[in-house]
């Protein structure tokens, strides 16, 4: 078989060659055998036509032999491709319309599936990247979900997790590189020796960090990735021991990285060593992960996900007792989740993507039933032509070739110009923020995708074919010709078969377009929300300050007084401020809080708090609200008296009914000396620090700056400008304060807090479009099915006319008709919506997953559409003049 078929190939291969040969050795046959009768007597001209009469015309031997090479096949492959060719170019309305849809449907898939294949499907660019899982530590009952890892996790499990051939930690944070006067702020990553190794990497060019260059008194080293390497250095190849000023101190290079390496969605571009202190290490600091430390390994060869869980777990168990306070960790609900890294990455995003994949194959089948309609209409308009052409021999394996040939040609090209669609769909993500998403760098069409493209056009050609092959096979061809003269109407079970597509279409239609208004509800439920403060005209900004110059506590309160004066002095400034962090900043890092001569009660379990820094105006300039006491200064940071502010939602948990005012609480989880207390001035109103959708009532502490000074730190300026008409202003007053210093990450709140919906904006609008697309697809095919039914009752309808019928009476029947199978549709589509509602769920935001509202909208749109697509038709019937009608019998 297989050598049959590379005989085959190798023949098309070499038509001309093939062809001509073939003729060659038949003059050559032809001439010999003529010899022959010429040499026994025979006349040259009778022995020349005797010869012609042995062996056949040229055109038959020909075919004889293309049918014993099976290239006949071929042949009439190729025909039926210009026949249908010719017939999709004589119809161009068909033709076009039928494109148009498909291009649409398949470029909505396409441009899906592109995000689809490369967050969820595609893996990750790491050899053998399945076996590659992140550890975190989750404290459900303390509603802390995700808190990544620890320091002192990581060298309590490195080589002793029997599952786990490699493992690592990293932290992501951004540094300030070059020169005072002449830096720039870039992404970086710290890991372990163990983190490309770990991946299944290494250094283009160099060595990766040693085990010594993890102490904090170890020469200072960096790793380079290709691109900063090229941009910087200009590919140098002995880049190798040059230097390169971090944070105000000089690193060694000692490496780059390949030009494809990338981790995850970072846009990290410098590598450094993962430093920590012995003090770092110690069971004490085994829950101090706050999210910002990760863990990944890489499983054994026949280790799975659950065999490394359990060794965890085990570990866990085995450690617990050397926790100070392993009862507290125990009531959370502590455990270490091992799952693997591609999926806990875009895990926030899988629903989101999984239903708008589902949403555009909805919109596929929409337009598949559609195309399939016209189809139907126009095969009974050619039964005449296929009457004739059966009665002149062609066979039903004809027939279906032919019909499978017209609809894998029509949907090969629909997906052609699905290619171009799908590529104009990957921009319009990409200026929604795709490239923000997960995993979003990597959303490209490639050859890949164009591949699956035209196999799903050459599948979708075969499902097309099925019903047209059906209708052509099972109708009665013989009274064809004169069944058309009488102006007749096809089968019932066409027509029924019709009706159901449009039922199906309006079903369809109702689904996605109920699914589309329960997430523009949902969107317009989160935009109304309130993030406690007042985002409009506030610009925010990160500060990295160089290492070692502002350590000590007077050293950086000093720079925080000039920066505020600077800034306090540009025109439009408000009021500033500066905080340790930000809230919907995406950093969700929580810590304990323990009040003062409240132990915690049989069974009461221990939650995290939000724990700020502040300085300067903050609350004013965030637009905060006051409940009772005052606001922290900036005097509070420089007072002996340890003060804070707490916010309505840890006010309510430990003092519901009475004033937290005066009331103490310590930096922890548990319970210092007095002097380290911190007394409560003040109550601010509750604020959304993860995001809008953020309902936990998780708690906030603000303690004064000096409490915990960072080297990073947000300032906070709002002003009565447009925010980025400040961003050159505060620049200046930085740079006036510092050359040294670097401001980064400007944005405005309301920047930010876009950001935060991302993934909800972009559903919603694609949403939209799905759905309007979908309605446009279901007024064509309600409009081309009730059209085809008016003309194939033309003369049914003139007589009824000649007979007394009313205009009225027969317009009302073909409306009645289509109201009939709106009902129908309606009817399932509302359980189809139904469905979809309780599929939403995760991404719907305070609404419930079937509102009576947006169906009764949903369905009236479908309504007005289908009534409104059957109206011209209906029009038609009723104006058809008997005379006209009759005498074109």
């Amino acid at each position: 078989m297989l050598r049959r078929l590379r005989s085959i190939l190798r023949v098309l291969r070499n038509r001309g060659t093939f062809e001509s040969g073939m003729a060659d050795e038949l003059r050559f046959h032809l001439e010999e055998h003529t010899a022959d009768l010429i040499k026994a007597g025979v006349s040259p001209e009778e022995a020349a036509r005797r010869a012609r009469i042995e062996f056949g015309t040229a055109n038959t031997v020909r075919e004889e032999c293309r049918i014993s090479r099976r290239i006949h096949l071929f042949d009439e492959l190729q025909r039926q491709f210009r026949h249908a060719a010719r017939t999709l170019r004589r119809t161009p309305r068909f033709t076009l319309t039928a494109l148009f849809t498909l291009a649409v449907c398949i470029g909505a898939n396409l441009t899906i599936f592109a995000v689809v294949n490369a967050i969820l499907l595609r893996p990750l660019p790491f050899p053998e990247s399945g076996s590659l899982v992140t550890i975190y530590n989750t404290y459900p009952n303390a509603r802390v979900l995700r808190d990544g890892s620890s320091t002192t996790n990581y060298y309590e499990r490195r080589g002793r997790i029997a599952a786990f051939s490699g493992l690592s930690i990293y932290r992501e944070f951004a540094s300030i590189v070059g020169n005072p006067g002449a830096t720039e702020q870039e992404q970086a990553i710290a890991v372990s020796p163990e983190f490309f190794s770990t991946l299944g990497t290494g250094p283009a060019i160099g060595r990766t960090f040693t085990e010594e260059e993890m102490s904090p008194q170890a020469e200072k080293t960096v790793i380079l990735s290709d691109n900063y390497w090229r941009q910087h250095f200009q590919a140098d190849p002995h880049i190798a021991g040059k230097q390169l000023r971090v944070d105000g101190v000089n690193r060694t290079i000692i490496a780059v990285l390949p030009p494809s390496f990338r981790f995850l969605s970072s846009e990290a571009r410098l590598y450094f060593p993962y430093t920590s202190r012995p003090e770092d290490r110690t069971p004490r600091e085994r829950h101090s992960g706050g999210n910002v430390k990760q863990l990944i390994a890489r499983l054994r060869p026949g280790a799975t996900v659950a065999q490394a869980q359990a060794r965890i777990d085990a570990q866990d168990r085995a450690l617990a007792p050397q926790f100070p306070r392993a009862e507290m960790i125990a009531q959370a609900g502590f455990r270490s989740v091992v799952t693997p890294l591609q999926a806990d990455h875009v895990a926030s995003i899988r629903p989101t993507l999984l239903w708008m994949q589902g949403g555009a194959l909805t919109l596929l089948l929409i337009g598949t039933v559609n195309l399939a309609n016209l189809l139907l209409i126009r095969a009974a308009g050619r039964m005449k032509e296929l009457a004739v052409r059966q009665a002149l021999g062609a066979g039903r394996f004809h027939v279906v070739t032919e019909v499978l040939v017209e609809t894998s040609l029509l949907t090969t090209g629909g997906a052609l110009l699905g290619l171009a669609f799908g590529w104009a769909g990957i921009h319009l993500l990409s200026t929604l923020g795709a490239d923000q998403l997960p995993l979003g760098s990597r959303i490209v069409i490639d050859a890949r995708l164009a591949a699956v493209a035209m196999f799903g056009a050459v599948i979708l050609g075969l499902a097309l074919a099925l019903p047209i092959a059906w209708f052509h096979l099972r109708a009665r061809l013989s009274g064809s010709i004169q069944s058309e003269a009488r102006g007749g109407v096809s089968g019932r079970l066409a027509q029924s078969l019709r009706y159901a597509f449009i039922v199906a279409q309006i079903a369809l239609a109702l689904v996605l377009l109920s699914g589309a208004g329960l997430l523009r509800l949902s969107l317009q439920q989160i935009l109304a929300v309130s993030p406690g403060f007042q985002p409009d005209h506030l610009l925010t900004a990160r500060i990295a300050l160089p290492g070692g110059q502002y350590r000590d506590r007077p050293a950086r309160l000093g720079f925080n007084e000039r920066l505020l004066r600077a800034v306090a002095a540009q025109p439009g400034v408000l009021s500033a401020g500066i905080v340790s962090n930000i809230p919907v900043s995406g950093d969700t890092g929580k810590s304990s809080a323990t009040v003062k001569g409240r132990p915690h009660r049989p069974g009461e379990i221990p939650r995290a708090r939000y724990s700020y820094g502040v300085d300067g105006d903050y609350f004013t300039a965030m637009g905060f609200s006051l409940v009772e006491g005052r606001f922290l200064t900036a005097a509070d940071s420089r007072r002996s008296e340890p003060y804070c502010v707490i916010d309505q939602d840890f006010a309510t948990y430990y003092w519901p009914n009475q004033s937290a005012i005066g009331q103490q609480l310590f930096a922890g989880s548990e319970e210092g000396k007095d002097g380290e207390a911190f007394t409560i001035v003040g109550v601010v109103g509750a604020v959304k620090q993860a995001g809008l959708t953020d309902d936990a009532a998780q708690g906030a502490v603000y303690y004064p700056f000096a409490a915990g000074m960072n080297d990073r730190f947000y300032f906070v300026t709002r002003t009565s400008l447009t925010p980025n008409s400040l961003v050159s202003a505060l620049r200046d007053a930085v740079r006036q304060t510092d050359p040294g210093v670097t401001l980064y990450d400007l944005r405005s709140m309301d920047d930010r807090i876009a950001g935060t919906l991302t993934a909800r904006r972009a559903p919603a609008l694609l949403a939209e479009i799905v759905s309007f697309i979908a309605l446009l697809l279901t007024a064509i095919g309600t409009y081309g099915i009730l059209g085809y039914a008016v003309a194939q009752r033309r003369r049914e309808i003139a007589v009824r006319i000649a007979l007394g019928a009313r205009p009225q009476q027969i317009r009302g029947q073909f409306l009645s008709l289509a109201v009939r199978l709106l009902i129908a549709g309606t009817a399932l589509g509302l359980t189809g919506a139904w469905l979809t509602g309780r599929a939403l769920r995760s991404l719907l935001f305070r609404v419930p997953p079937f509102h009576m509202a947006t169906l009764a909208g949903a369905a009236l749109v479908i309504a007005a559409v289908a009534l409104a697509a059957c109206l011209i038709p209906s029009q038609r019937a009723a104006r058809i003049s008997p005379m006209e009608a009759l005498a074109e019998e």
